[in-house]
């Protein structure tokens, strides 16, 4: 087992971090603990990591970029990875959602005694990952709690977005809408398209969905993972089934995405 350490857990809570490490170490066979210390230093803890099952003792930042790496270098299904979720509520919201416990004793305990869970990812034309829902646009951060990841607990004003899930259109430029809502689940990718004036939602289901704006636009910025990314004129998401391995409490590894 490797236990990697995010620097940033060490510095908002230090006690979670002991317990976390206290923990894991006590389990059965050899765990090499190492503490994150400068820019680039996970890349390489990742690349000698060899046959160990990597733990994350972070947020959902760290565990983002941990499976981005991973994804870049085309080993993210080669082992499964586990996670002790150390930081305030909203920057764990992700790790809760997946079925990860955000106390550190449970989360330790997981580590040692889950079963690995197949997750859905999405992953788009930029080189991104995303783990949980995207919403489009990126919501005001005050607006945003523990469940604010979703665009509809927001309101912004509304933007000109051609919406197409494998080639269907959703949303032409023609007609504004409130938001768009994307996330991976049972190995497809679920969009969903709120008009503006209101009306139905329009919702479909697909391996990849592509949202741009206007030409003369600024283009439009969205919400994944607690992260706010853009503007952008065009991004396409495509869905990854099963492409993440995360352990989870046995008592909750049914299912996947």
């Amino acid at each position: 087992m490797l236990i990697v350490i995010d620097p940033t857990a060490r510095r908002t809570d230090g006690e979670s971090v002991r317990i976390a490490r206290d923990v894991l170490c006590a389990g059965e066979g050899e765990a090499k603990v190492c503490v994150l210390d400068r820019p680039g230093a996970l890349t390489r803890v990742l690349a000698r990591r060899g046959g160990r099952r990597v733990v994350i003792v972070g947020d959902d930042g760290a565990l983002l970029r941990a499976v981005t790496l991973l994804h870049e270098t085309g080993e993210l299904g080669a082992s499964p990875l586990a996670m002790v979720p150390v930081g305030p509520g909203p920057s764990v919201a992700v790790a809760r959602a997946l079925g990860v416990p955000t106390d550190a004793v449970a989360a330790s305990r997981a580590v040692l005694t889950g079963t690995d869970r197949r997750l859905d990812l999405l992953t788009d034309d930029a080189g991104g990952v995303v783990l949980g829902p995207l919403g489009i646009p990126a919501p005001n951060p005050r607006a945003s709690g523990a469940s604010g990841l979703w665009w509809r607990t927001v309101h912004r004003p509304r933007q000109r977005l051609r919406v197409e899930a494998d080639g269907r259109v959703l949303a032409d430029l023609d007609r504004p809408v409130a938001g768009v809502s994307l996330r991976a689940a049972g190995g497809l990718a679920e969009v969903v398209v709120r008009p503006s004036p209101a009306g139905e939602d329009v919702s479909a289901r697909a391996t990849s969905v592509t949202v741009s704006g206007a030409v003369s636009g600024a283009g439009f910025s969205y919400r994944a993972d607690a992260v706010v990314l853009g503007p952008t004129r065009e991004r396409t998401w495509t869905v990854r089934p099963g492409a993440l391995s995360l352990t989870v409490p046995a008592a909750r590894s049914n299912g996947s995405g």
